[in-house]
């Protein structure tokens, strides 16, 4: 099958679900938003599942990263079809990028074009940019893509989660322009529940991640590559980001053929490995 980077309406190599899968997809609602509110019951937070009585050993889902195996892992709990919703402990366990991905899987096995983004939500703490991934879907006859918290549907964080307004998330290469800027201040940027994962760093390192799920590698929230520990650690200095620069305005521009480049670029580039 071939896997055009930037067909948005085909599966990658994370989101392809194999042949005898797709018969749990019939009975998914008909509209995008439908789709991403019944993946909302699929999954369950690690910090929600240990205190439901999750095995501490299946904490070890949240590290999935097909979609396919996903869905290995959620009808081995429970083989209903995907529109059916789960008890909270028949649930995989997963983080904000599974309930994206899923959605974002579900919608090109129907042609929908559909892309994982990962960025910060700006809606859950206040004055702060908190690590999360939502779903996009291109809505044709408005020919602009909607963003979609899958995860929160049932929140009132934003008045609209089916459909984020501007700022409510931004992407990280959306963020990293912004902290560039001087408009925001990159230590109110990071991972909650966390003291150390706070700053410039975590928007690179998400502005890196954002750019691989434009590709169709929608990668785990912790995967590093290229040079992304080494930022992590404080090792990079002003050529990187002169990179981050170009990645976030290379996103924000769409420009396939510049977008192609970046895929492929030493510093960028997913390994294999981590795709496999």
């Amino acid at each position: 099958m071939t896997d055009d980077l930037l067909d948005h309406a085909r599966p990658g190599p994370l989101t392809r679900l194999r042949t005898e899968q797709l018969a749990l997809t019939d009975g998914l609602p008909d509209d995008p938003v439908g789709v991403c509110a019944a993946v909302r019951s699929l999954f369950i937070q690690p910090f929600d599942a240990l205190p439901l009585g999750v095995p501490e050993a299946r904490i070890a889902e949240k590290d999935i990263r097909p979609v396919s195996e996903l869905i290995d892992a959620l009808t081995a709990l429970d083989p209903a079809p995907l529109h059916r919703p789960r008890m909270p402990h028949k649930r995989v366990v997963g983080s904000c990028r599974h309930f994206a991905t899923l959605a974002c899987a579900l919608l090109r096995a129907r042609g929908t074009p559909s892309r994982a983004r990962c960025g910060f939500g700006t809606y859950f703490v206040a004055g702060r940019g908190v690590d999360h991934w939502i779903t996009e879907y291109w809505k044709d006859d408005e020919r602009r893509w909607v963003r979609v918290d899958t995860e929160h549907l049932d929140k009132d964080y934003v008045k609209r989660p089916e459909d984020l307004a501007p700022g409510e998330f931004l992407t990280g290469g959306e963020a990293w322009q912004r902290y560039r800027q001087g408009l925001v201040d990159p230590r109110m940027f990071g991972v909650a529940g966390t003291e150390h994962a706070w700053g410039p760093h975590e928007i690179s390192g998400n502005t890196v991640r954002d750019l691989a799920a434009l590709g169709k590698r929608e990668m785990l929230p912790w995967d590093e590559w290229g040079r992304m520990t080494e930022a992590y650690q404080g090792g990079t200095g002003p050529e990187y980001d002169a990179l981050m620069d170009h990645v976030a305005e290379t996103c924000a521009a769409g420009e396939p053929a510049a977008l192609r480049r970046l895929f492929g670029h030493d510093d960028l580039r997913v390994p294999a490995d981590l795709t496999g």
